[in-house]
C-alpha cells in the first residue's frame, strides 16, 4: 500500500474539510465514471453526479437537509459489476462508486471520517496505481513510486486539495465553491480521462 504524509494530517482537519477533500476526490474520479457510462451507453451517470451536487450543497448551504442514506442507495443501483464487462475503464468506474460510497459512509456515520478520508486518498492512488501497472507491466511499490510520474501527479493534486484546506480557520464557503469549481472546469480525472 502506497502511504504519504499528507495522509496522516487528515487526521488534524475538521470534519468540513475531511468532507470536502474526499468530495473534491471524488469529483475527480467522476469522469472515469461517466466515460465508462458512454462507453457502455449506460445512462447512470447522471445519477452519480447528482449525488456528488448534493454533498457539495450539504457543505455549502447553511441548514442543507441531504438524506444520505437515500443518496448510498442511489449510488448502490448503478455500481457496476466488473464481471459483465470486457472494458479496463469499469475497473476505475468501480474505483469511483467505491469512493463516493466511503464518503457516504463517513456523512452517516461521523465517528471515523478520518479513517474515510484516507481510505477516498487511498482509493483515488490506486485507481492510478493499477492503471500504471496495466499500462506498463510494472507492479507500483513505495520504493519505485517516486520515480513514477503519474504516481507523483497524483499526489501533487492531492497535496494541492489539502493545502488551502489545512489553511482555512473556519468553514469557508467561497474556498469551497472555488475548489468545486476549479475541477469542473479542468474535468480531468485521476488518470487523465477528459469530460467533454
Amino acid at each position: 500500500m502506497l502511504r504519504n504524509p499528507l495522509q496522516i494530517r487528515l487526521e488534524k482537519l475538521d470534519s468540513w474539510q475531511q468532507t470536502t477533500f474526499m468530495v473534491a476526490l471524488c469529483e475527480r474520479m467522476y469522469p472515469n465514471f461517466a466515460f465508462f457510462c458512454e462507453q457502455t451507453d449506460l445512462t447512470d451517470a447522471q445519477q452519480f453526479h447528482i449525488i456528488l451536487d448534493n454533498i457539495w450543497e450539504s457543505l455549502i448551504v447553511k441548514d442543507a437537509k441531504i438524506n444520505f442514506d437515500r443518496q448510498l442507495e442511489r449510488l448502490e443501483e448503478i455500481i457496476p459489476n466488473a464481471d459483465d464487462f470486457d472494458l479496463y475503464i469499469v475497473y476505475p468506474a468501480i474505483d469511483a462508486c467505491y469512493a463516493l460510497s466511503t464518503l457516504l459512509h463517513a456523512l452517516l456515520d461521523r465517528d471515523d471520517m478520518f479513517e474515510k478520508a484516507v481510505k477516498v486518498s487511498q482509493i483515488s492512488l490506486d485507481t492510478v496505481a493499477q492503471l500504471e501497472q496495466a499500462q506498463s507491466g510494472i507492479e507500483v511499490t513505495e520504493e519505485n513510486a517516486k520515480s513514477i510520474q503519474s504516481i507523483c501527479d497524483e499526489w501533487d493534486i492531492q497535496w494541492e486539495i489539502f493545502r488551502p484546506l489545512r489553511e482555512a480557520k473556519k468553514r469557508d464557503i467561497e474556498l469551497i465553491e472555488s475548489l468545486r469549481n476549479i475541477l469542473r472546469t479542468d474535468n480531468m480525472s485521476n488518470i487523465g480521462i477528459e469530460l467533454n
